[in-house]
């Protein structure tokens, strides 16, 4: 076994102000299979207060992130998101009602979490859903989107 061990190459590394670990928490909350995996502790070399939380490691559903507590100097865009990919209904509207306190509902399953980072909410089917024009004409009308109604708009094309 190589020194990755069972850990991915790629990783995505979250920079948030001063409150990656409130974020970490918040996520932990709301995605099964999730855990804290661990932290690095600043030094005092570091931005931030000698001894606080710099970043913190953990899983969200088996995949691993890193949260930083780097400073206000960067902001998250819709430039990245995550797609949560959802079996059902009950999933999605779940999902939607746990990410979207404090943040904000965007449009065509688009949200943007109480710390700004976007995120996507969509049937694990969206491809089929989505094969015609009508799916689509209707999908583009909402924010949370409504496996039901999709799949009624792609049967009237």
């Amino acid at each position: 076994m190589g020194t990755l061990g069972e850990s991915s190459r790629i990783t995505p590394f979250l920079w948030f102000d001063n409150n990656a670990e409130e974020a970490v928490a918040f996520y932990l909350s709301i995605f099964p299979n999730s855990r804290r995996l661990g932290e690095l502790r600043n030094t005092g070399d570091a931005p931030g207060p000698k001894g606080g939380i710099l970043t913190v490691s953990f899983e969200l559903d088996g995949l691993r992130f890193t949260a930083l507590n780097g400073g206000p100097h960067h902001q998250f865009t819709d430039a990245v998101s995550f797609v949560v990919s959802c079996e059902t209904q009950e999933e999605i509207d779940y999902y939607w009602s746990k990410l979207t306190e404090g943040g904000t509902e965007v449009a065509c399953g688009w949200l943007r979490d109480q710390f700004g980072l976007s995120w996507q909410i969509t049937p694990a089917r969206i491809g089929e859903l989505l094969k015609t024009s009508k799916a689509m004409q209707a999908m583009m009308k909402m924010k949370k989107l409504d496996i039901g109604e999709l799949e009624r708009a792609g049967r009237a094309d």
